[in-house]
């Protein structure tokens, strides 16, 4: 434990058992939560920060939306407008750049009331994003994802470390989807210790590397490897961006992390132009999601390219064959 850990780690009993009772509420009646009529998938996790559910949650919205099912995501839209007409945060205007008019989106803090909206719009199937602590809301699937290379958060609760909930929580997921890892068997053994949930693994596969001349989209670059970038990034866990990169086979000479949803300025905008020149980068490089905090940038004083990435299963179709029968037992049960 760190001296700021030590500091921070009385703060964790009050954040702890106000999370644990919240939670022992639910599971015994005293609090309960509202049901949407239609079938909600949750993704999230047991930590703050990065683990990779907004791939995940794309690659959901985006089965359902192939098998002609009319999904919508219910999202609370951080670090941007809470309404359902706002498509202002960076994640909400990722999730509907890419999915167009194919999916619903409904934004806002009180994911029953948008996805109430929805349904009367004739949306029969919710994904749930960040929803593993939204407990007022009912689910028929819990998927909870663990970033193998940090699966606990350090090992204790907010404010000392990145936990959420205790271990135990994961007593109540569905499915657990360990993510930036094709083999974690330390990982599983923990996780055995507080779930019976099937296990899957999953990363994040680069799909393309694309300039951002204008406005976004970009166009792809197949050249991209033979670039030196400087990397930057304002996301939950900024380090995963950079491992992600380098296992891409990005060049990457050196790099700058900005706070999750940080809106970037042109002061921003030519000192990391400064910062590259001087490492020896012809480009700076960030995430797919950085590209929407660009607005208040007007000029580019060097190119600027983003990777466009999704999330890549292990034995995809038995996952979403664990997903549509968990969902098929819960409706069942219902009945």
């Amino acid at each position: 434990m760190t001296l700021a850990e030590a500091f921070l780690w009385p703060l964790t009993l009050p954040y702890g058992a106000v999370t644990y009772m919240r939670a022992r509420a639910y599971r015994m009646g005293l609090l309960r939560p509202r049901r949407l009529p239609g079938m909600v998938i949750s993704v999230g996790n047991l930590t703050a920060g990065g683990t990779g559910k907004t791939p995940m949650v794309l690659w959901i919205a985006e089965r359902l939306a192939s098998e002609g099912k009319r999904a919508g995501i219910l999202t609370r839209g951080y670090g941007g407008a809470s309404t359902s007409a706002g498509h202002t945060s960076d994640e909400v205007q990722l999730l509907a750049a890419r999915l167009g008019n194919r999916v619903e989106l409904g934004v806002g803090a009180d994911r029953w009331a948008r996805g109430s909206e929805l349904a009367q719009r004739g949306v029969e199937w919710f994904v749930l994003d960040d929803g593993f602590q939204h407990l007022q809301l009912a689910r028929d699937v819990d998927i909870v994802l663990m970033d193998a290379t940090n699966p606990f958060g350090g090992g204790h609760l907010i404010p000392a470390g990145r936990l959420r909930e205790g271990r135990r929580a994961l007593g109540r997921a569905d499915i657990i989807v360990i993510t930036r890892s094709s083999h974690a068997p330390a990982v599983e053994a923990a996780v055995r210790r507080h779930s019976g949930a099937p296990i899957f693994y999953a990363r994040p596969q680069l799909e393309s590397v694309c300039l951002l001349r204008g406005e976004y989209p970009g166009v792809e670059d197949a050249g991209a490897r033979a670039h030196r970038f400087f990397a930057f990034c304002g996301i939950g866990n900024p380090a995963t961006f950079l491992a992600d990169a380098r296992e891409w086979n990005l060049q990457i000479a050196g790099h700058r992390f900005f706070p999750d949803h940080h809106r970037y300025t042109q002061r921003d905008m030519n000192a990391l132009a400064e910062q590259a020149r001087a490492a020896g980068a012809g480009s700076l490089l960030c995430t797919e999601k950085d590209v929407f905090n660009l607005a208040g940038v007007q000029s580019r004083p060097i190119e600027i390219r983003y990777a466009r990435i999704c999330m890549r299963l292990d034995r995809e179709e038995d996952f979403w064959r664990a997903v549509v029968a968990r969902a098929a037992s819960r409706k069942a049960a219902r009945a």
